[in-house]
């Protein structure tokens, strides 16, 4: 089945509206019908299974692209509009597309390729008010549910950008997975702030056109005071980001925790750790919002695990289970299975396991192993059957010989009111191999003296000698890159 088939399968003649941005709102019927005409004309002009590349912002015009480049039976390759050129050349010369889905604003970065290049004007034009509407029978049908139906290209902290195979049933399968234990229905409406190029914003698409949602859009997350009016004016049922997200609304303004957001039923995060104090500080001041902690990768097509929010106070710091249809399990460096409470590597086995990465076998071998995925990350497990993550393989800090975690160390030093966020490193030190580094970051006007002789204070008191920070410095603004994720050195 088409993914897109099964996303519409209940709404492709609805006219409740799914976009609900006032200079772009369109219908669940309108979004499916105007899909079809994209994908006939792909289908008449360049075929089928060819990459395709989509670059743009959120907006009414990327999803339309999205959905009708997928329907047709192409390859979506959505691209992040921040991209250096060096890494949009990476992404032309791999995927070699001969057509390209353009915002207007973006036009200059792509007009010397030799790609064909279809913007908002061109697809108005040229595709929807000059088709008819669509016979979906003329559409490319879809024979196997594991082609391929998109690539997503993740960002690497000093290697190039790794091509995350995507198909129709990895799709399919993700998206019912989050529907069900989230227990979305037509009634619920996402507040959109992560991009589309990144899978969780992805999955916020999927999931609210399978039940008949509607979605806002919103850009300019660093105004706080539009994120916040469009929650309570749009009655927003659900809002999603990732921890600076939560970070920045809980610290950087007052006014978040002042307002009462009647009709947000629910918050999920992913994308990272969100140290345990921003979820103690979110449920004690918003305690009828259940709060979602979950994890997962791009590798995944978004989700492996999720923390129930019945159990989210019993078991805080903790990843959660496996989402629905995932089997999640840690083994150690030769494979095998890790007892309870003990530390090992996070595999993943489901249907929304990615087919790989793109021109990559190698890198593949090793990332799938007997139909695991590998996740690199480093966790233990409790008597319940709850993860608990500890660090990825690459995070860990050797300080005299001693494997050390970073979050271990941030977790003590955001726990400080001052504190907006803490990222811990090691730099190199020709005695230990490594010593600790804390970047801290506060408001302004913060006395960082008073506030560094606090910090080891509250540092020597909770963690040992070895793990107390040697170089702290200041900074006034979390560094993060275009999906909101934290940058954690000048190579990300």
């Amino acid at each position: 089945m088409n993914a897109i088939d099964y996303f519409f399968e209940y709404s492709k003649n609805s006219d409740k509206i799914f976009l609900l941005n006032k200079r772009e709102q369109i219908s669940h019927g309108d979004l499916y019908s105007k899909a079809c005409k994209i994908a006939l004309y792909l289908n008449n002009n360049v075929g089928s299974k060819q990459n395709i590349l989509l670059y743009s912002t959120n907006n009414q015009f990327f999803i339309l692209a999205y959905l009708g480049i997928i329907k047709s039976g192409n390859i979506c390759v959505p691209i992040n509009p921040a991209a250096s050129k060096s890494t949009l050349d990476f992404i032309i010369n791999e995927t070699e597309p001969k057509i390209a889905f353009i915002q207007n604003r973006f036009v200059d970065n792509l007009n010397s390729t030799f790609i064909e290049l279809i913007t908002e004007e061109l697809l108005g034009k040229n595709i929807l008010d000059f088709s008819s509407n669509s016979n979906e029978a003329e559409i490319y049908k879809l024979e196997d549910n594991n082609q391929i139906a998109e690539i997503i290209y993740t960002s690497g902290s000093t290697a190039l950008p790794k091509g995350v195979m995507i198909s129709h049933k990895n799709l399919i399968a993700n998206t019912s997975s989050i529907v069900e234990y989230l227990k979305l229905t037509s009634n619920d409406i996402m507040l959109v702030v992560l991009p589309f190029y990144y899978c969780y914003g992805l999955s916020l698409l999927h999931t609210h056109i399978r039940v008949g949602g509607s979605i806002v859009l919103n850009n300019t997350f660093m105004l706080l005071g539009s994120v916040i009016n469009d929650i309570i004016n749009y009655k927003c049922t659900g809002f999603a980001g990732v921890p600076s997200h939560f970070q920045i609304l809980l610290r950087k303004t007052k006014s978040f925790k002042e307002n009462t957001f009647e009709h947000l039923r629910y918050v999920t995060q992913a994308g990272g750790k969100l140290h345990s104090v921003f979820i103690e500080e979110f449920i004690e001041s918003f305690p009828n919002i259940m709060f979602y902690v979950m994890y997962g990768q791009t590798e995944a097509t978004a989700r492996l695990s999720y923390l129930p929010f019945e159990n989210l106070r019993k078991k805080m710091g903790s990843i959660g289970i496996g989402i629905p249809g995932v089997e999640l399990k840690l083994i150690d460096t030769e494979g095998k299975e890790v007892v309870t409470d003990e530390i090992g590597e996070i595999v993943a086995k489901g249907d929304n396991i990615m087919s790989g990465y793109y021109k990559a076998e190698e890198l593949t071998n090793k990332t799938l192993i007997s139909g695991y995925l590998h996740t690199g990350d480093l966790a233990k497990k409790d008597q319940d059957g709850y993860f608990y993550i500890v660090a990825r393989k690459k995070e860990i800090i050797k300080v005299g010989g001693e494997r050390i975690s970073p979050k271990e160390i941030e977790e003590v030093i955001v726990r400080i009111p001052e504190v907006v966020d803490c990222t811990i490193e090691g730099v190199y030190d020709d005695v230990l191999g490594e010593k600790i580094k804390a970047t801290i970051v506060i408001n302004e006007n913060t006395d960082t003296k008073t506030l560094k002789e606090k910090i080891i204070i509250e540092c020597k008191s909770k963690l040992s000698s070895i793990k107390v920070p040697q170089i702290i410095e200041f900074d006034n603004q979390v560094k993060v890159n275009s999906s909101g994720k934290k940058v954690k050195n000048t190579n990300e």
